[in-house]
């Protein structure tokens, strides 16, 4: 049996950067053991599935995996499945909205558009404080200091985030990736997410070892985690944040803070594979 399936690449308009996620997009009778064995085979940090939608407000229902468990939300997918299911036509933007159903709930989408940016509203995030123990930790794993607490902020996936003193640090940091891990699995988290601001610039990185992905090329859920963090802090002006140049994928994250309104996430995505796999 054949299924349709696609490979985006998110947070950029030129092929084979940004982030790729791989999409069913007729996931429909597959069990979540066949759709967890696709991730792995993927080996990409989301696979998501695509199925028709079970609560009437919305458009699609989407389920994301990683290559060793499955995610209640993830940004990068979330964008690049849209873009799939909008490319494929299998579903049609109402009054330039899509809203997606998946583990965290809906997930309203902004497609004004085509060749623009499709943007998603940032659930809202919860905040969760680090204990003295834990950031020392997480000081030992990255060999630097911080600017200021790390937080554990969860937007579904749970990301300790923290800011770094300048891009030029981060782009050089080279952190202990099996102590994130364990660190990662005793706190409950997705991973470890490090951002900086230098000269009106903001560069992000994102380390998921106990997901198996040592570092996510661009991560949507983690620009969202530094959004809320900004956020809370008083931060209104919209930017964009850029991620992946370790990994030679460069993307570019859009973020908006629009006054009374949740955060807006988006980015560009363009397709690089289009056909089927065989189940």
């Amino acid at each position: 049996m054949t299924r349709t399936f696609k490979q985006v690449d998110v947070f950029t308009a030129i092929p084979y950067r940004g982030n790729p996620v791989a999409v069913v997009l007729d996931a429909e009778g597959l069990t979540s053991t066949q759709m967890q064995s696709i991730a792995r085979w993927t080996n990409l940090s989301e696979t998501t599935f695509v199925l028709p939608a079970t609560h009437p407000d919305a458009d699609f229902q989407l389920r994301i995996f990683t290559p060793m468990a499955e995610l209640a939300f993830a940004g990068h997918p979330t964008l690049g499945s849209a873009h799939a299911v909008l490319e494929s036509r299998r579903v049609t933007a109402r009054a330039g909205r899509l809203v997606q159903q998946c583990a965290a709930g809906l997930i309203v989408l902004h497609v004004d558009d085509p060749a623009q940016p499709i943007f998603l509203e940032l659930p809202v995030a919860r905040f969760v404080p680090l204990g003295a123990a834990d950031h020392d930790a997480l000081i030992s794993a990255l060999g630097i200091s911080l600017c200021g607490d790390a937080a554990i902020i969860e937007l579904g996936p749970r990301w300790l985030t923290g800011e770094v003193t300048d891009i030029e640090t981060l782009l050089a940091l080279k952190p202990h990736l099996a102590s994130i891990a364990e660190l990662s699995r005793r706190l409950s988290i997705t991973g470890v997410n490090l951002f900086a601001r230098s000269q009106g610039q903001t560069e992000v990185r994102s380390f998921a070892p106990a997901f198996g992905i040592g570092e996510d090329p661009v991560c949507g859920s983690g620009n969202g985690a530094v959004a809320a963090l900004l956020s809370r802090s008083g931060h209104t002006s919209s930017y964009v944040a850029r991620q992946g140049r370790c990994l030679e994928r460069d993307g570019y994250v859009f973020v908006k803070f629009p006054s009374g309104s949740p955060i807006l996430l988006g980015g560009h995505a363009v397709t690089c594979v289009d056909g089927h796999i065989i189940i």
